[in-house]
């Protein structure tokens, strides 16, 4: 019997060094395949951070295959591809709800913006001096510039840049109608006169 267990255990300590006693390249093409996924998914802009612990965890793999520590190399080459598939998959839920909360904001842009251009067309506020309405419109033209680069940026998938566009145009545009505002009450108080 202890000649068997002695046999059974050279033979497990052969083919640990065996196994051990090459570079894990399938498995660090692996991990480079899952970050190179990882990156056509978005990562790199919806999950930076996790990216970049795949691609560190492949670099500390390619250092340890440098100083012939296989071992150390493959449990850091599944580490990176592990790292990289969740990289993805949280890049997957990142862009969705940025490109939600970018429907979004463009969306509240538009209802705004056509409140502002609706209140311009009112009898009241279109009866105002030139020079009351024009500083209105200015604003509301501007916001609505921006709104249509804010659409645009959407439709290209650029999801922050729709959600930067449209960060200012709520101010903006109240800006501009609180400017009508006093104007208006002065002209509605100068006919009941």
């Amino acid at each position: 019997m202890p000649r068997t267990s002695r046999v059974l255990g050279i033979l497990a300590l052969v083919i640990s060094f065996t196994a051990c006693g090459a570079p894990p390249s399938k498995e660090m093409n692996q991990a480079q395949g899952a970050i190179d996924s990882a990156r056509a998914a978005g990562a790199d802009r919806y999950a930076a951070a996790e990216l970049s612990a795949a691609v560190d965890s492949l670099q500390r793999s390619e250092l340890a295959v440098t100083q012939n520590d296989y071992r150390l190399a493959l449990s850091l080459a599944f580490e990176s591809r592990e790292r990289a598939q969740a990289a993805a998959k949280a890049a997957g839920e990142n862009r969705a709800k940025a490109r939600g909360d970018a429907e979004r904001v463009v969306a509240e842009g538009n209802a705004q913006l056509t409140r502002a251009r609706e209140r311009l067309s009112e009898p009241e506020v279109a009866r105002l001096p030139r020079r009351v309405l024009a500083g209105a419109r200015a604003d509301i033209d501007a916001a609505a510039k921006s709104l249509q680069e804010a659409r645009a940026a959407l439709a290209a998938d650029d999801y922050p840049s729709a959600i930067t566009l449209t960060n200012t145009l709520d101010a903006r545009i109240q800006a501009a109608m609180s400017a009508l505002e006093p104007a208006a009450a002065l002209d509605v108080a100068r006919k009941r006169r």
